[in-house]
């Protein structure tokens, strides 16, 4: 399916990408599900390709390319691995660095995260508060030249190999979401610890733990924009955020939809093949409608968000609607492959666990319909 947004170099990216996959990592994403990680020299190797921050500037690395190289990167790492962290490194986390960071935390961070020396992650969410940011109870303290923070962070997705976080964290406990500031706190901080990995029933090997801060001693430097504003920051960039949720979602369906086609083409069934059976294509009649929908969808919204509109209300219907189309069309596909779809060895059985954290993360759709709420005036 051609994307109206998508020129001819970014085609000829998308090949080179899909030829980099093919051979580093597909033939071993198998086995590092089972080791629940990755290999140290993965990133490094993403950086080399031109993989990681491609959006950035020149002068730190990047070839200022526009958000439809990013789109091709999410849907050919969605294709091979789901959750393996380069969306949230390039689309999710950086941008925060670039858009928010003065020119002295731009030059010392970002070349690290374009060439893969580095790795990110972003700590907003807490035991006691996820979809709700405002009650995080994280707090930084200001003492002369350095913030004292103490918390602890869970669900930070690559929390164990990040060499940067940025951690959402209170500096004025008494303003609810208005108390907020962004804060980079790097590897061998002192008082930062990373807590245990979390044992995920998705997304294998892309790594989640928790994070703890002990009296952290960070610079005051490392804020990021100003103080108190770190809530605004996060509802800015959010939009992009729940783009990225929703462009990997989309492609697992459509790779779903895609498998399960040549899977009941070949299963025999009553002396037939399960694609000759009415149901079978009724069924699958209806899945593809609604994946043209979502891709429909999904394109248009691409569009606009690269031409720099507000299009966080239709973001937040797409969220919800399209990884709640994903999860109904995985778990159709996952049938259609009988007890063969239950079995590891199938990819529609990774497809059916990886897809179901997609409309909790990011906001959950509860969230999402909320915001649209909200938004249409309700």
């Amino acid at each position: 399916m051609a994307h109206k947004y998508l020129k001819e170099e970014h085609e000829i990216f998308r090949e080179s990408v899909r030829k980099f996959l093919d051979k580093e990592v597909r033939p071993f994403f198998h086995e590092w599900e089972k080791q629940r990680s990755t290999p140290k020299d993965l990133w490094g190797k993403f950086g080399e390709q031109g993989f990681l921050v491609p959006w950035a500037e020149e002068k730190y690395g990047g070839f200022n390319a526009d958000f439809a190289y990013s789109v091709v990167l999410i849907e050919e790492f969605e294709k091979v691995a789901s959750g393996i962290g380069t969306g949230l490194h390039n689309d999710i986390i950086v941008p925060y660095i670039a858009t928010y960071g003065t020119e002295e935390q731009k030059d010392r961070w970002i070349p690290k995260c374009v060439s893969g020396e580095w790795s990110t992650a972003i700590a907003m969410t807490e035991p006691g508060a996820g979809s709700d940011l405002g009650n995080i109870q994280t707090r930084a303290v200001k003492k002369g030249d350095h913030y004292v923070i103490n918390g602890e962070k869970t669900f930070i997705s690559n929390g164990l190999k990040a060499n940067l976080v940025i951690v959402a964290c209170k500096t004025d406990m008494n303003a609810g979401h208005k108390g907020i500031s962004l804060i980079v706190v790097e590897e061998g901080t002192p008082g930062f610890k990373r807590g245990k990995k979390l044992e995920k029933i998705g997304q294998h090997a892309a790594d989640t733990s928790e994070l703890i801060f002990e009296d952290a001693i960070v610079p005051a430097e490392n804020l990021l924009g100003q103080e108190n504003k770190g809530f605004y920051y996060l509802m800015e960039k959010l939009q992009q955020e729940r783009l990225v949720c929703v462009i990997q979602a989309q492609t697992a369906a459509e790779e779903s939809l895609k498998m399960t086609i040549e899977y009941v083409k070949q299963r025999p069934m009553f002396g037939k093949t399960l694609s000759s059976l009415q149901n079978t294509q009724f069924k699958i009649a209806e899945m593809a409608t609604e994946v043209e929908l979502g891709r429909m969808f999904l394109d248009d919204l691409i569009v606009q968000h690269m031409a720099n509109k507000d299009v966080a209300t239709q973001v937040s219907m797409a969220k919800w609607w399209t990884t709640e189309m994903a999860k109904r069309v995985i778990g159709q596909c996952m049938q259609f492959h009988g007890g063969y779809g239950y079995m590891e060895e199938y990819p529609i059985a990774r497809r059916y666990r990886d897809i179901a954290v997609t409309s909790i993360y990011a906001g959950s759709n509860e969230v999402m319909k909320q915001i649209v709420a909200k938004r249409l005036g309700l």
